[in-house]
């Protein structure tokens, strides 16, 4: 359920500027109050501004993984006037909620369900990339978990696309001869990702199969 967004959209987004009775957070059924150009929308997802998507190779913000809170629908209009000169902000209840909404959270309008079908299948070129990070709180991942990764429909990635998980290898030491030699052991497979949901750059996926935990910089390629 999270969001990537760029710069340029978390600033021009719809944002909570009060809430009911001047509460620090509000939750299902109670109110906020919001500024920004609704564009016609009245049921909106609400989202937290989080972390920046670095790049693990170029550390290049790739967007910004807004994290979800919930959801509100559009309840009164703002004011088509100032009232004693100062701008009326649009009222909102909240209809469900993941955890509790706040001044400063933003809304995107929700987008139609998408229910169609796709099969698995690899990508139809090679792809090399990173995971750039592991979804929610956790340093690490395991089977079931989501990941975002450094490759969008840019990319040619799309929604369906299986990727191979790698564990880099370590170097070592070849100590058999008559001086030790630096060796570079190879990269071991460590699991299987399926992709989900796919933005310009950045891509979620779910973490199908995982030999050892999974972190953030371990790199995937087509299976």
């Amino acid at each position: 359920e999270a969001v990537v967004l760029s710069q340029d959209q978390l600033a021009a987004a719809p944002r909570i500027v009060a809430t009911q009775e001047g509460r620090l957070q509000v939750s299902r059924g109670e109110l906020a109050y919001v500024r920004g150009d609704l564009a016609g929308a009245r049921s909106f997802s609400l989202f937290r501004q989080s972390k920046p998507l670095r790049d693990p190779l170029s550390n290049e913000v790739l967007g910004y993984e807004a994290g979800y809170i919930g959801t509100a629908d559009f309840l009164r209009a703002d004011g088509k006037s100032p009232v004693n000169g100062l701008p009326v902000p649009a009222t909102f209840v909240m209809t469900s909620a993941r955890q509790e909404a706040g001044v400063g959270d933003r809304l995107s309008p929700v987008p139609p369900r998408d229910f169609s079908a796709y099969v698995p299948h690899p990508p139809a070129k090679p792809i090399d990339g990173r995971v750039v990070s592991v979804y929610g709180e956790a340093l690490t991942a395991g089977q079931n978990q989501i990941v975002a990764i450094n490759r969008g429909s840019q990319d040619g990635l799309e929604r369906g696309h299986v990727l191979a998980l790698w564990r880099a290898g370590a170097p070592g030491s070849d100590r058999t001869g008559d001086k030790p030699q630096p060796i570079q052991l190879p990269d071991e497979r460590s699991g299987l990702l399926f992709v989900f949901r796919v933005f310009d750059r950045v891509s979620y996926a779910l973490i199908v199969s995982a030999f050892d935990p999974i972190r953030p910089g371990d790199r995937f390629s087509e299976p």
